[in-house]
C-alpha cells in the first residue's frame, strides 16, 4: 500500500480528527517558514536574530525592529490559500474535521473557507495600544506598518502591537483549554507543516497519543514525535492532492 493510501485509510477510519498546522503549510503559498535552512530564523536584523526580535521584551524596547521586517502584517490579498488550506476547508464542510488549530497568523485558513479556525498564536487582524489598550483593525494601521514605520495610538501616542503571541507572552487561555480537550479526545491528529518545537502547542499531539489516538505527521523536517506516529510523510502537496482526489471520488 502506498503511503498516501495509508493516509486516506487512517482518515476514513477516524471518527474524531484534530488538525494542527504550522508555517510549513503556508510555504506552498510563498510565505517563508521559520526553521528551515533558509527560513526567517536563519536571518538577523541589526545584528540580532529574528527570533529574538519576536520577543515581547525586545518589541517594547525596539518596536521599530519588528515593523522594519514588514513580514507579519500584510494585506489580505498578499498571499493566496494553497491546496492544504482549501482541502482542509472541504474536509470541514464534509464533517470530516471540526476545528483547525493553527500556529500561523496569516489567516489563510479562514480565507480558504474554514469556519472554525483557532489561531493559537494570534493574528495581526486585530491590534492594540500597549499603553491605553485601544483596539485597532489592521486596515487602520496597514499603510503605516507596510512603510516599516511604527504605528502609534491616535488617543495616547502609545505603540500599537498586533495581537499575535510574542515570545514571553501567554496563549489565550480559553483557546488552549479548548485545544487540550479536542486533542485529548481525538482518535487521529494530523500534524501539518510544523516541527513541533514551540511549546505548549507542540505538546498537543502528545495528548492524542496519551489517550490512545493516532498521529500522522506531514512535515519536511523531522519532529520529536516521528517514532511514535502512525505515519510520517515529507510532502504536504502530494499528500493533500491524494486527499483531494479521495474527496472528489466520495462526492461522485
Amino acid at each position: 500500500m502506498k503511503p498516501t493510501d495509508t493516509l486516506i485509510q487512517l482518515i476514513a477510519d477516524a471518527k474524531n480528527i484534530a488538525v494542527l498546522t504550522g508555517a510549513g503549510v503556508s510555504t506552498l503559498s510563498g510565505i517563508p517558514d521559520f526553521r528551515s535552512a533558509n527560513g526567517l530564523y536563519s536571518q538577523s536584523y541589526h545584528g540580532m536574530p529574528i527570533e529574538d526580535i519576536l520577543s515581547i521584551d525586545v518589541f517594547d524596547r525596539h518596536p521599530e525592529y519588528f515593523y522594519a521586517l514588514k513580514y507579519f502584517i500584510q494585506p489580505d490579498d498578499a498571499y493566496a490559500p494553497n491546496i492544504v488550506h482549501t482541502v482542509l476547508a472541504q474536509m470541514e464542510q464534509r464533517g470530516i474535521v471540526n476545528a483547525v488549530y493553527t500556529q500561523n497568523i496569516d489567516r489563510l485558513h479562514t480565507i480558504a473557507g474554514s469556519k472554525d479556525v483557532v489561531e493559537l498564536h494570534g493574528s495581526a487582524t486585530h491590534n492594540h495600544c500597549r499603553k491605553c489598550h485601544a483596539h485597532y483593525d489592521v486596515h487602520e494601521i496597514l499603510e503605516i506598518a507596510m512603510r516599516g514605520e511604527v504605528p502609534r495610538c491616535a488617543k495616547c501616542g502609545g505603540v500599537i502591537k498586533p495581537d499575535i503571541v510574542f515570545y514571553g507572552e501567554n496563549l489565550v487561555e480559553e483557546d488552549l483549554d479548548r485545544a487540550i480537550r479536542d486533542f485529548s479526545r481525538a482518535d487521529l491528529t494530523l500534524v501539518l507543516g510544523t516541527s513541533l518545537v514551540v511549546y505548549p502547542v507542540a505538546s498537543l499531539p502528545e495528548l492524542t497519543l496519551e489517550h490512545g489516538g493516532k498521529v500522522v505527521i506531514i512535515n519536511a523536517q523531522p519532529t520529536h514525535l516521528d517514532r511514535m506516529a502512525a505515519l510520517c510523510l515529507p510532502d504536504l502537496k502530494t499528500a493533500f492532492q491524494a486527499i483531494r482526489d479521495w474527496l472528489d471520488r466520495q462526492h461522485q
